[in-house]
């Protein structure tokens, strides 16, 4: 059996980093690990291929060669998963699809052959099982949520390193918290499925055998979720690192909460973690109650963002605008929030109601629903009738991102955060260097042929004559605000 895995290109988006990228000659953010992932719990007789479409593009040579064409992705994917499917149809060719764009739409993609959806430690089976008899079914589902202790290590074999800015793993799925706007409570439950300390150090020592160093994205829901067996598992990482030389630079995604774990943060630090995103959402305390994220509320977020900032963590940050309780002052209170925390990442996106979740139901029982999300946070739509005048909260929407991305605030967030910044990452040779490397192409681009360069000069000899040993998080910083520019500005 030859079997064609396919990976949808994403489009210009806050975080595609389509305009950073090419500073540091890599095509990529981040492998397709769902797929890599599927690759494992397929035969190993089967020959496999994988086409990543924001690295290559897919021939027609490429699909006449597959029995099957294995698709996966999510919903800002839909446009180009869309065409990949007319594609393999036109040339006569079978498709199966999965993945989070498939589970909570599979309906809209009505030439698929087949469906293989929620987590594929359970449907997978299903399906091959039904393959080997003759006689697949049009769609496998499954509402149980597997122990992930069993799932395998990904196929690194079907990528090239060189290709990706960084890699992934997964250490748990799932979250606690009860956030009515968020599908990954509807797709991977609240209660988190974590990895055994042993499973994680072999998924370490898979990719370190492989040849990789350098930067590593662990892509978990909310990487605290279980915070005894995190701690476990972060001891196993920190006594990995120290073996290994620290050839990984690790960065995930957490609640605000881990600002009180100073034990957490502590073996974070030895595990050579140097960034962390958190959804802060909103400053505003109605809108964090309204919308269920409690464990938000009743807390200094600025200072907790620079609890995090001063144990050697970059925050980046979400937030949302649309919440029925925003009002004209939401903007302004966003943007005096965003600059006095430091967060220099901070993806600011119109609030939209993905299928399945609390907001989505809540939202069509009153007929407030108007279509289906794009899935992009940068494109300007909302798919439902928001409490704010329309107009009003997307021109609101337009401030917040002008302001925010503008060179004068950017670059003094920057400053802000160094302020605060205690690092304490220590980056292969390789990662300091690249960073060395991109530098001329950054004053160019950034010191001499972009508007506003004067702030990004102020921004270097701050961090020359104050914290100069950060020299290259500054660039790095600038760099990735380029691309924010480019995709939410000027659009």
């Amino acid at each position: 059996m030859k079997v064609l895995l396919v990976y949808p290109e994403y489009p210009a988006t806050f975080w595609s980093f389509k305009h950073a990228l090419p500073f540091i000659n890599k095509k990529a953010a981040f492998p397709p690990l769902g797929l890599l992932t599927v690759s494992s719990l397929l035969p190993d007789k089967w020959e496999k291929k994988l086409v990543d479409m924001n690295v290559t593009k897919l021939k027609d040579k490429d699909i006449e060669w597959a029995d099957y064409v294995l698709i996966s992705g999510m919903i800002v994917q839909k446009k180009s998963s869309a065409e990949v499917i007319h594609r393999v149809k036109a040339l006569g060719k079978p498709i199966v699809a999965g993945g989070p764009l498939f589970t909570t739409g599979y309906r809209e993609f009505p030439d698929v052959d087949c469906f293989v959806l929620n987590e594929g430690e359970i449907t997978i089976p299903l399906f091959l099982k039904d393959l080997e008899q003759g006689s697949i079914k049009p769609v496998y589902t499954s509402e149980e949520k597997p122990d992930i202790v069993h799932t395998p290590l990904p196929d690194w074999s079907l990528i090239h390193f060189k290709d990706y800015a960084s890699m992934a793993i997964q250490v748990s799925r799932g979250c606690p918290f009860n956030c009515d706007f968020c599908d990954i409570i509807i797709m991977n439950g609240r209660i988190p499925r974590v990895k055994t300390p042993e499973q994680v150090r072999s998924e370490f020592d898979s990719l370190y055998a492989a040849g990789w160093h350098g930067s590593l994205f662990i892509v978990d829901d909310n990487f605290i979720g279980n915070k005894i067996k995190i701690t476990q598992i972060l001891k196993e990482i920190a006594s990995w690192m120290d073996e290994k030389k620290r050839p990984f630079t690790l960065f995930t995604e957490a609640s605000i909460n881990l600002a009180d774990e100073n034990e957490i943060m502590e073996l974070m630090q030895r595990s050579n973690f140097n960034s962390v995103f958190v959804g802060i959402e909103t400053p505003d305390e109605e809108s964090l109650k309204a919308c269920g994220k409690l464990h938000n509320t009743n807390k200094d977020l600025v200072e907790k963002v620079k609890i995090l900032q001063r144990n050697g963590l970059q925050v980046q940050g979400g937030f949302i605008v649309g919440f029925d309780t925003d009002t004209h002052h939401t903007f302004e209170n966003m943007i005096k929030f965003i600059q006095k925390s430091g967060i220099v990442t901070a993806m600011v996106g119109l609030l939209n109601a993905f299928p399945e979740t609390q907001l989505y139901k809540k939202l069509q029982k009153t007929g407030r629903i108007l279509k289906i999300p794009s899935g992009s946070n940068t494109d300007f739509t909302i798919n439902f009738k928001p409490r704010m005048n329309k107009d009003v909260l997307i021109e609101g929407y337009k401030k917040v991102l002008h302001s925010i991305f503008s060179p004068k605030n950017y670059y003094k967030r920057i400053i802000t955060h160094l302020k605060e910044y205690n690092k304490s990452a220590k980056e292969t040779k390789l990662a300091f260097w690249m960073k060395i490397k991109v530098l001329f192409e950054a004053i160019w681009k950034l010191g001499v042929r972009e508007k506003g360069k004067r702030y990004f000069w102020k921004m270097c000899l701050w961090t020359i004559f104050r914290k100069p040993y950060l020299m290259a998080e500054a660039i790095s910083l600038a760099i990735y605000g380029f691309h924010y520019r480019k995709v939410l500005i000027y659009v």
